[in-house]
């Protein structure tokens, strides 16, 4: 009796097991499935998107009307968003496929960049007619690569998971044919060396490279760059810290380093400029306690430790608080200007006033001294071209980046409507809206509702 109702309970186990494994492998097959679904209808939207964005580029230059251009060019933009976005979504993290991004950025940041300006003042010019003929050239070439690649998916049935797998794998993938084939676009987009992208792509590019050429200082060695940190942070002499140098995708020479502190329960990381060990970025990771310090309170300690590492003629543009964080944008400012390239970005923990973090690469890459223009427009005349609704509550000059990345002087009027504010930017030279803001305030926890 005791061996049939145990022989019972062992079949009954043993069924279960077989149910259990039989759920699991469906799941699990479910959640493959779902997976590949996905790369493959990214990789075929990829596909007619490139198709989409090559047609369109040789729409455009058949065009003679600027006013049909603008918006061509715009809608290149467009496709050019949707195809890296595409990319985004494909499993190709682990597999070189950077210089096709980056040619896709660049399609997208020229054609954006004609667009937005005023053609009947500034026509397109020779060199950048040029510049779109051979973009039309390349992109038929990147279509091809990819309609073949389309091809050999479609015909043999090759399935995304493979190449998942086979980047993911510690050996070297040599025949997996959708990675020889992505492998093939980019190599091929290498070669486009003869595009002339124009100053204004060119000059976004560079902006991390400007960094090291910008910064002041002599070179220091990995023991002179922690000795800095040290001193910076006002941290023990012996605290450990590892140091490492930036890759090549971070886009400038810097040092990478992670201290960790026992004494208060932190770690910070940071990035440091080779040349002078000049703080990039800072971030320290801790536990914030509860709210003891006012967001005015942050205001000034964040201006504290800007003018104690010779961060000077400074003030606040932006302010707010994100749960018990205070967080400032700090712009320089010259001769009663706010010079808006030149900013620093301060987080100050509301609890006791640490510094939570600090980024500055921007401040490194444009400070400078200028010289500034004099308004060509009136106050008055940039005023009107406000809306009736803002009921302004202050007012001033600036400096900014435009939309073609051009410094730009502005009256900027900082106004309400209803409970909300904004601060606008008008052209000081022709009365042009600049540029629109929406300042964020307190943020709402959620949590705690």
């Amino acid at each position: 009796m005791i061996r049939s109702i145990l022989i019972g309970a062992l079949a009954i186990g043993v069924v279960s097991t077989s149910y259990w494994g039989y759920k699991e492998h469906q799941e699990k097959n479910a959640v493959l499935i779902n997976a590949e679904n996905n790369y493959q209808r990214a990789f075929h939207e990829l596909n007619f998107h490139v198709d989409a964005l090559e047609e369109k580029i040789g729409s455009t230059l058949a065009m003679s009307s600027r006013a049909r251009l603008s918006p061509a060019l715009a809608e290149v933009w467009r496709l050019t968003s949707e195809a890296q976005n595409d990319v985004g979504q494909l499993p190709l993290t682990l597999m070189p496929f950077n210089k096709t991004e980056e040619f896709l950025s660049n399609i997208g940041q020229f054609s954006y960049r004609v667009a937005v300006r005023d053609l009947d003042e500034k026509p397109l010019s020779d060199d950048e007619y040029d510049t779109l003929k051979k973009l039309h050239k390349h992109a038929t070439e990147i279509k091809n690569e990819l309609r073949k690649v389309q091809a050999m998916v479609i015909n043999h049935n090759l399935r995304w998971m493979d190449v998942e797998l086979a980047l993911a794998s510690e050996k070297q993938a040599q025949d997996n044919t959708i990675i020889d084939g992505f492998k093939t676009v980019d190599k091929q987009v290498e070669g486009y060396s003869d595009v002339n992208w124009g100053p204004e792509v060119t000059q976004l590019n560079e902006k991390k490279e400007n960094l090291s050429n910008n910064v002041l200082g002599e070179k220091v060695t990995e023991d002179e760059a922690k000795k800095a940190v040290i001193d910076y942070l006002d941290i023990e002499s012996d605290a450990k810290i590892d140091i490492t140098s930036t890759g090549e995708k971070a886009g400038y020479q810097a040092y990478s380093l992670s201290i960790e502190n026992p004494k208060n329960k932190s770690s910070v990381n940071l990035d440091v400029t080779k040349k002078g060990a000049h703080p990039i970025w800072i971030l320290m990771d801790r536990k914030i306690g509860k709210q003891k310090i006012s967001l005015n309170e942050a205001a000034s300690k964040a201006e504290a430790f800007l003018k104690e590492h010779d961060i000077s003629n400074m003030v606040i543009s932006e302010s707010s608080q994100y749960d018990k964080m205070g967080v400032f944008t700090f712009v320089y400012q010259q001769d009663d200007i706010n010079i808006y390239p030149d900013a620093v970005h301060v987080k100050v923990a509301l609890d006791n006033g640490d510094i939570a973090g600090y980024e500055s690469i921007e401040y490194l890459t444009n400070h400078q001294k200028r010289e500034l223009p004099k308004p060509a427009m009136s106050r008055e005349e940039a005023l009107a071209q406000i809306n009736e609704s803002v009921q302004i509550m202050e007012e001033g000059l600036g400096v900014i980046r435009n939309d073609l990345n051009e410094e730009v002087l502005c009256y900027e009027f900082m106004g309400t409507i209803d409970n909300e504010t904004y601060r606008i930017f008008i052209n000081a030279e022709n009365l042009r809206e600049e540029k629109v803001e929406k300042m964020d305030g307190t943020e709402t926890n959620y949590d705690e509702l």
